[in-house]
């Protein structure tokens, strides 16, 4: 049975298990495709499975995806926003809450920011340009380059927000945002390439701070 496979101890049968359910879409099939997104440990797997949501109906798999945005479990939370975020139906919108976007776990947050610039309506993007703001300065390259590309993506409605993390007390966060605004002027600059020359202008006193020098590489 198809489903039993999804429980192999083996990551390839996993693996085709998934690709059979999406390619054969079936409503039974869901509840057991969402509780696997949960604890399915494997990186490929995980994607086949969000792969095989999408091939259902959006208004069977949103609702149910929803719901796992209270879950406990981190990797629940994350692996639901990816999935709607390719799903990208706008109903889902109103569960991209600032509590997901702040979340602690970096995987949920980079997973809410990559759902929230795709799921965002139209004209309410200055508003989640300030919340992400908050998160500027947050984590390691990987994790900043996420939120860098997450603002990116809303345009030029991040400048006022980006212009007041630039005066931000955190060189961390002045640094980010200037990286994010050079990245957005110059796409082709490269993230690395962007923070550090963002950093030096920092630690010069370039953001208007003091301090700045002793820190900024932290």
């Amino acid at each position: 049975m198809t489903l039993e496979r999804l429980e192999d101890s083996r990551s390839s049968v996993r693996l085709r298990a998934a690709l059979a359910v999406g390619s054969t879409p079936d409503p039974r099939y869901i509840d057991k495709l969402v509780e696997r997104c949960a604890i399915e440990p494997e990186f490929y797997v995980r994607d086949m499975l969000t792969w095989a949501l999408t091939r259902h109906s959006a208004s069977m798999t949103v609702p149910k995806l929803i719901d796992e945005l209270r879950s406990e479990r981190a990797q629940a939370r994350s692996q639901a926003l990816h999935t709607l975020s390719k799903i990208g139906d706008r109903q889902a919108w109103p569960a991209i809450t600032r509590e997901l976007l702040t979340d602690a776990d970096d995987e949920v947050a980079r997973s809410a920011w990559r759902a929230a610039v795709i799921l965002v309506p139209e004209g309410e993007g200055p508003e989640l340009a300030a919340v992400l703001s908050t998160q500027l300065g947050r984590g390691e390259r990987e994790t900043q380059l996420s939120l860098s590309r997450a603002l990116i993506a809303l345009g030029e409605v991040i400048m006022p927000t980006l212009r007041t993390a630039m005066t931000d007390l955190d060189p961390r966060v002045r640094a980010h945002a200037l990286a994010t605004e050079r990245l957005l002027r110059d796409p082709d600059a490269g993230f690395e390439f962007a923070i550090e020359e963002a950093k030096r202008v920092v630690a010069l006193g370039g953001a208007g701070q003091k301090g700045a020098v002793g820190s900024a590489d932290r």
